[in-house]
């Protein structure tokens, strides 16, 4: 399946199910959710913490289109925020997707699409970070990271003036260097 420009949460929603229930990649008796806030942030509060929440920000490749003009782009720099807790059996995800700005029309920030290739990556990357923070299990998707990482071809710099996580101080742009 080819990357779309379009932001579709039932991709995300699907293969977090099926790597879930049918990969079992977290093999315990919780039941986890999936669900979507467009206003969360990175901080957790003291109170937050107590209660469990956790903070993941993942650097995803998506696609672009602008709502005006319709111009598209990719960038290697989307960053997808993931909030998780377990509490009593029950585990929930909350995930925030961020846009960038068209370099043309700057009318606001789009969502990007993303292939179900780096869906499932993004979600693996939570998983492992589930297990790790949850379960107590060993963080050992660190090789799987590198090498997909190092398969991204960057043709611009990153744009920070255009990128919503980068105004909100939590972009992944200074998480690796360009080469």
């Amino acid at each position: 399946m080819g990357r779309s420009t379009e932001w579709i949460p039932a991709l995300w929603s699907d293969v977090f199910n099926e790597l879930l229930y049918e990969d079992n990649q977290l093999d315990y008796e919780d039941q986890w959710t999936l669900t979507f806030s467009y206003s969360q942030t990175d901080k957790v509060t003291k109170e937050e913490r107590k209660r469990g929440w956790k903070v993941y920000a993942h650097c995803a490749r998506g696609k672009f289109q602008c709502a005006s003009c319709r111009k598209t782009w990719p960038s290697a720099r989307v960053v997808v925020l993931f909030r998780y807790r377990l509490q009593r059996g029950r585990g929930t995800v909350i995930m925030r997707p961020f846009g960038q700005a068209c370099r043309r029309c700057q009318d606001g920030f789009e969502l990007g699409g993303f292939s179900e290739n780096e869906v499932e990556h993004a979600l693996l990357r939570v998983f492992a970070k589930i297990r790790k923070n949850c379960y107590g299990e060993d963080d050992d998707d660190d090789d799987d990271v590198s090498s997909t990482e190092s398969t991204i071809v960057r043709t611009r710099p990153h744009e920070k003036g255009l990128c919503e996580a980068c105004r909100m101080g939590i972009c992944c742009e200074d998480d690796e260097d360009d080469d």
